[in-house]
């Protein structure tokens, strides 16, 4: 008994359950997802996406890539903002340097949220992207930085692009708002 109410205790004082981001979502999807970010797991793109957050920087940012099957990516605070050129969403960033992989052993399920990247492994920045269904290919190769806990139905529900490149056609969905919670 007292063994279980210390891994409790843990549990409850362990970052990773203590701090996320509540994503409003508008579009053809209308609702909201709530993320757990792995602190313990992944602490610089954890804090990266608070601070972003924090700021306001992901406000009003369009999710530019979504493969049904696969995932839907958001974050490009540089050039996803609603109303913006669409063409360049997806390539650039924040003001902030570039961040070195934070690689785990936690697998990409459903609901997952991993950080985007280009080619190179360190290259993590303000992108995130959250998976549709498992996909275990990705495991190793891209930092989990966090799990939905709430609002699937949401993220199930976001608008679709093309099924090879994933770019949305017309009004993508956005992210509202993205409000750090405790």
């Amino acid at each position: 008994m007292l063994r279980n109410l210390a891994i409790i205790a843990s549990l409850a004082a362990s970052p990773a359950l203590a701090s996320g981001i509540e994503i409003t979502v508008a579009g053809e999807a209308n609702g909201v997802i709530k993320i757990d970010l792995l602190e313990d797991v992944a602490p610089k793109h954890a804090e990266r996406i608070t601070t972003l957050a924090d700021q306001g920087a992901y406000d009003g940012v369009i999710f530019h890539r979504v493969i049904d099957g696969f995932m839907a990516q958001t974050g490009d605070v540089e050039f996803g903002k609603q109303g913006g050129n669409a063409r360049r969403a997806g390539t650039g960033g924040s003001a902030f340097p570039d961040l070195p992989a934070e690689f785990s052993d936690v697998p990409y399920e459903r609901g997952t949220v991993g950080m985007a990247r280009s080619q190179n492994p360190n290259s993590a920045n303000s992108q995130f992207f959250i998976m549709f269904e498992p996909g275990y290919f990705l495991n190793g190769q891209y930092t989990v930085v966090g799990q939905v806990t709430e609002g699937l139905e949401t993220l199930d529900q976001i608008k679709r692009g093309h099924p090879q490149s994933g770019s949305v056609a017309g009004e993508a969905d956005v992210m509202l708002s993205v409000k750090t919670t405790d």
